[in-house]
């Protein structure tokens, strides 16, 4: 590099650490980053003022009354829900309402996802709600069937939210790659329906996964299926956020489960859809832990980048992956699926959950070259067809020997931000 060339660097989340990127400022084409207010209230307040006016539906604590029996969702340890501050001025709406600490029940979300450890759960809500609530985790395995939607899929929820008098779901509302957006009643489909349920759910991917993007849509054929299995199974109130970069609480919006989370979508379409000219290149941090745990969770950031760059140039995904891919049938899927083509031609032909992850990275590995900087092993990365590299700055030189002009693209928080390609 010329030592006359002037450098930006620029921090990219890895983890739950930061790795440096120093890109010549002639090749940086744009820091693509959130809209996020530059002014911040107390979180807390933010809570609190989204639970007195809550959107569609009466005030949570004039839904219950001292015999109420309720069952609080919060998400896993994949999510970044920050359930710590939700669930406090929750629990004092139901106390108001006069709802007894002893008739709820708090229970984490797992889809499909592995159990979580004690230290896990207490992280994720706080030692004195832990100790002091009963908390579970869901059971896909004790859930009863309820109907279907019709998509067909089949509505059988765990039995123990099934048994309260009032179902409150908490989550995040962000872009997800299938459902348009994370948050309302994904905390019922998939969060705590069985497996037979979650696999029809997702299922339907394998339809619609080479066509239009489906992130960003709050109209896509999943969220429909979602909002259909969230009103049979009767979700009766949600409590969402929308985070920021920093994983702080910039919005929150209560109420009814369609209607709240319509307003949330609008919030998230404000601060993270981000209009681009494609480059030829981009580079996209995950945004750090939880979103680059694993592989799985990772390649929303690889999908988010997609829009940003040319067909047939580069994506540079950083992501620390310590827990390696995160689902085994991914690992299966990685291993005999030689080839970008054969992974997207075998998901064509027969739906697997946790295969539909080696087709999508499949699907950007037919049009991108695919570099990634982690934790992974070698054989990893290119049995799931990415390029490993040691680090940002290696993959930076490799791009730049190609093409020393290249406008590249940089993403720090890649698993929040939708670049949205410009109209021409």
């Amino acid at each position: 590099m010329n030592p006359s060339t002037k450098i930006r660097k620029i921090d990219l989340p890895f983890g739950n650490g930061v790795i440096e990127l120093k890109i010549p400022e002639k090749n940086l084409s744009e820091l693509i980053l959130p809209s996020e207010p530059e002014t911040r209230e107390d979180e807390s307040y933010i809570v609190k003022k989204a639970l007195l006016d809550p959107i569609g539906s009466s005030r949570l604590s004039e839904l219950v009354n001292p015999e109420s029996r309720i069952a609080i969702i919060v998400s896993d340890i994949t999510r970044p829900t920050p359930s710590a501050k939700l669930l406090p001025p929750l629990l004092e709406e139901l106390r108001l309402g006069g709802v007894r600490d002893d008739n709820i029940t708090i229970v984490f979300a797992l889809g499909l996802h592995r159990k979580q450890t004690e230290e896990e759960c207490r992280k994720l809500i706080g030692d004195e709600i832990f100790e002091n609530f009963r908390c579970i985790q869901h059971d896909r395995e004790r859930c009863r069937h309820l109907g279907e939607t019709s998509f067909g899929t089949p509505v059988e929820i765990f039995e123990e939210v099934l048994d309260a008098d009032l179902i409150v779901g908490t989550g995040t509302i962000e872009f997800h790659y299938y459902a348009g957006y994370g948050g309302g009643g994904k905390c019922i489909l998939p969060g705590v329906s069985s497996e037979r349920a979650v696999l029809s759910f997702h299922s339907f991917y394998s339809k619609l996964f080479e066509g239009d993007p489906l992130s960003g849509r709050v109209n896509s054929p999943a969220r429909q299926n979602i909002e259909e299995a969230a009103k049979i199974a009767g979700l009766g109130f949600i409590l969402n956020t929308v985070i920021d970069s920093k994983k702080r609480i910039v919005a929150a919006v209560s109420g009814d489960f369609i209607k709240a989370h319509r307003k949330g979508a609008e919030y998230v379409d404000t601060m993270y859809k981000v209009p681009v000219e494609p480059a030829d290149a981009v580079i996209a941090s995950c945004g750090g832990f939880p979103k680059d745990i694993n592989l799985y969770q990772a390649t929303k950031a690889l999908e988010n980048a997609v829009a940003a760059v040319k067909t047939g140039g580069s994506i540079v995904l950083a992501a620390e992956c310590p827990e390696g891919l995160g689902n085994k049938v991914y690992e299966c899927w990685s291993r005999e699926c030689k080839s970008p083509d054969e992974a997207v031609e075998r998901f064509r032909e027969n739906f697997e959950f946790g295969g539909h992850k080696s087709a999508i990275v499949g699907k950007a590995a037919k049009e991108f070259r695919l570099y990634m900087v982690s934790k992974l092993s070698e054989e990893e990365c290119r049995n799931t067809f990415f390029t490993p590299v040691g680090t940002v700055q290696e993959a930076l030189e490799i791009i730049l020997a190609e093409n020393p002009e290249a406008r590249i693209h940089v993403m720090p928080d890649g698993g929040r931000t939708l670049p949205v390609r410009k109209e021409t």
